[in-house]
């Protein structure tokens, strides 16, 4: 365990050597910047998201940077079914033959408005992209992630799923069900080797922001580069032992 597991946490080059790590949304913003650091300390990532052109562009960085063997898996969430996480789990087996991590990066914004005004259909999707989708996936991988020596699972949370807000609608909600979903999945893993924890990046310069945020200077707002170490520490092994935590870029803290 490092000396500090706060924000001047300083993770080692080779800290995910070996181990294979699948994060969603990997095509663009902080999917794209947590796949790419994943693989810069020794990860194999396995880059799941909609736009197979986004993909491929990582997938090149990767190959052109680092030796690790990264694999390309074009998927829409909005289609996440039994049977198409079967078929993932059964490729990563083939592929690596292990899967030490997964970052739950993907996520739908929708409709800012109130909930009486909100459409049903994007209400049904969002939910499913956010919520539905992430249990599909971590539920079709617990066989591979309990056969590794040491599993982080990492959710991507937000403020508003933790202090709702007006007109926020299913994306506030699909938060606030994320964040059961890790005290649910931490508690029944507590005593394995899984460690499962949420995290909020908070405001952070991307297209989603942009989106929630239009009038919103984004030349004033970190990086997702700048959050990569929070990133790097709860899906590594120096996160070892905590579980079932809420984390924040603003102000976050493990065991010193």
């Amino acid at each position: 365990m490092p000396e500090r597991a706060d924000a001047s946490y300083k993770p080692r080059v080779d800290l995910l050597a070996g181990r294979v790590i699948l994060v969603t949304g990997a095509g663009d913003g902080i999917g794209r910047a947590a796949a790419l650091a994943y693989a810069r300390h020794g990860a194999d990532v396995v880059l799941l998201g909609r736009t197979e052109s986004k993909l491929e562009a990582v997938f090149d960085t990767i190959e052109s940077e680092t030796r690790t063997r990264p694999v390309v898996v074009p998927a829409d969430l909005q289609h996440a079914s039994e049977d198409a996480a079967t078929i993932l789990y059964h490729a990563i087996r083939r592929e690596y033959g292990r899967l030490d991590g997964i970052l739950h990066n993907a996520g739908l914004l929708g409709p800012r408005t109130s909930i009486a005004e909100y459409p049903v259909a994007d209400w049904l999707e969002i939910m499913h992209v956010n919520v539905n989708a992430a249990f599909i996936v971590t539920r079709a991988l617990m066989p591979l992630l309990e056969e590794s020596p040491d599993a982080s699972v990492v959710f991507t949370s937000s403020g508003v799923g933790r202090r709702g807000r007006a007109a926020w609608g299913a994306y506030a909600v699909s938060k606030f069900a994320l964040e059961g979903l890790v005290d649910v999945l931490a508690d029944e893993t507590r005593t394995g080797c899984i460690r499962v924890n949420s995290l909020n990046p908070g405001a952070t310069r991307t297209a989603m922001r942009s989106a929630a945020y239009p009038d919103e200077d984004p030349g004033a707002l970190p990086t997702p580069e700048d959050h990569m170490g929070l990133y790097l520490f709860l899906i590594g092994p120096d996160s070892q032992g905590i579980t079932g935590e809420r984390f924040d870029p603003a102000s976050w803290a493990g065991p010193n």
